[in-house]
């Protein structure tokens, strides 16, 4: 004589809940010996004559507006937004004080300043 199915049905369900209570009654146990995690470390302060961000001065002529970018004191960049037209750069590559201008730049290397002495 066959079984019915109807059985089955019930008895897989049973099963399957029993697995996921036993999985989840498993982690809370390991999760309760864990210590809470500590608060972010205090920010640090903020030293006098330190600047935050790069000082640009913005000259606000009749034809165009001059942002100069420098770097320990020293003009390395100059973006120059004429009235009329599209904005160009000048800049100093090789650190010789000589600001050079480039219509296409064809490849835009990264030029950070790590360190310097």
């Amino acid at each position: 004589m066959p079984r019915k199915k109807t059985c089955m049905i019930p008895m897989a369900t049973y099963a399957l809940f029993s697995l996921i209570l036993s999985n989840e009654l498993s982690a809370q146990s390991k999760s309760a010996g864990l210590e809470p995690v500590p608060g972010p470390p205090p920010l640090p302060s903020v030293e006098s004559g330190k600047a935050l961000e790069p000082d640009i001065t913005i000259i606000q002529g009749k034809r165009e507006i001059v942002h100069e970018y420098p770097i320990n004191g020293r003009l390395y960049a100059v973006k120059i937004i004429p009235k009329h037209g599209s904005a160009y750069y000048m800049i100093d590559t090789n650190g010789d004080g000589n600001l050079e201008t480039r219509e296409q730049f064809v490849l835009s290397v990264p030029q950070w300043v790590l360190f310097s002495w």
